[in-house]
């Protein structure tokens, strides 16, 4: 039954070849029942989204050719789907199964490259699961299990919660209003968090950081970029290879490392511990007034410049001893200096 009803929407659309294909218009829109519970897309050249905003549950299947080529006519992209691709929409037991794959690998020329973009829109409890090795992926308004993967496209996650995971090879990750489990890579991007909660783990080969208002276990890392952020509670592990970390307003925890960059921190408040580290580097930190801690400092040039009491040994290159009856150790290792302040 599904899949004459397909072959009708194929039929239906191929009736107005005259009319070249706009990308702004769906070449297929197919109703969803209100109770989907899981989403799966696979497309080799398009943009996934799947939103649980509220919207009339549907799917909207958007063709066009590669390179922008808008000259393409439905009848003219129905053969090309037909003959050189693997496409269906299909509903079935609470799950929309989308894909859009070309068959083998084709000789195909120019006018028939296609660019197959999916946007569904459900409920808000869904999962998914999404493929695309040539477009963006976005997520918004959902709660479930999220895994994604594109080849060469951006991540885009807003107000969602469950299981979060996705990967690009070759564009920037942003993800905010998110909590649960966050787990995001990118070989070649950027990665923007704000407003998010719980276990996250960000990670980049190629781009900076920039946190806002996190809160939990945070694992953030780059290995050719900046590390920027503020308002952070919580467990904060982040470091760099090439570039240098500026955190403001931290309540909780902190592990920074850089190889190759300055660091400054102010600390709000210490959790359990503060550990600071840079190879060719300043360090700054700020600390609270009257909260009790460990110090363990080791670089060149050491200033200090606290209130409150401390006992133990300060000199040139290296501080060690207790600031107001001791507490959680606040460790710094900067071998290019290391500045010492209280807030």
């Amino acid at each position: 039954m599904m899949k004459k009803i397909f072959l009708l929407l194929i039929a239906a659309a191929s009736g107005l070849a005259a009319t070249a294909q706009d990308f702004k218009t769906p070449y297929i829109t197919k109703p969803l029942p209100a109770d989907l519970k899981k989403v799966f897309v696979n497309t080799s050249g398009g943009s996934i989204s799947v939103s649980g905003t509220g919207e009339e549950p549907r799917v909207e299947v958007y063709i066009r050719g590669n390179n922008m080529d808008q000259s393409f006519t439905k009848d003219e992209i129905t053969k090309a789907l037909q003959k050189d691709y693997i496409f269906s929409v299909e509903v079935s037991g609470g799950e929309l199964h989308a894909t859009a794959k070309r068959k083998g690998s084709f000789n195909f020329n120019g006018r028939r490259s296609l660019s197959v973009s999916f946007k569904v829109y459900t409920g808000r409890q869904v999962s998914s699961n999404l493929n695309t090795s040539g477009g963006s992926i976005s997520l918004a308004s959902l709660t479930g299990t999220q895994n994604f993967e594109t080849s060469g496209g951006s991540l885009s996650i807003n107000d969602v919660a469950g299981v979060i995971k996705g990967e690009t090879s070759g564009g920037s990750i942003n993800v905010s209003n998110s909590k649960n489990d966050i787990d995001l890579e990118t070989s070649g991007g950027s990665i923007t968090a704000n407003n998010c909660q719980g276990n996250i783990r960000l990670e980049t080969s190629g781009g900076s950081l920039k946190l806002d208002n996190l809160n939990g276990n945070i694992k953030a890392n780059t290995s050719g970029g900046s590390v920027n952020g503020s308002k952070i509670t919580g467990e904060l592990y982040t470091g760099t290879s090439g570039g240098s970390i500026n955190l403001m307003a931290v309540s909780g925890s902190v592990d920074a490392s850089t190889s190759a960059g300055s660091v400054h921190v102010q600390m709000l408040k210490v959790g359990k511990f503060v550990k600071l580290d840079t190879g060719a580097g300043h360090i700054d930190l700020e600390l609270p007034t009257k909260q009790g801690l460990n110090l363990d400092v080791t670089g060149n040039r050491i200033t200090i410049d606290m209130e409150g009491t401390f006992s133990g040994s300060k000199e040139k290159e290296k501080v060690f001893g207790k600031l107001n009856g001791g507490g959680p150790v606040v460790e710094i290792r900067g071998d290019s200096g290391v500045s010492l302040t209280t807030e």
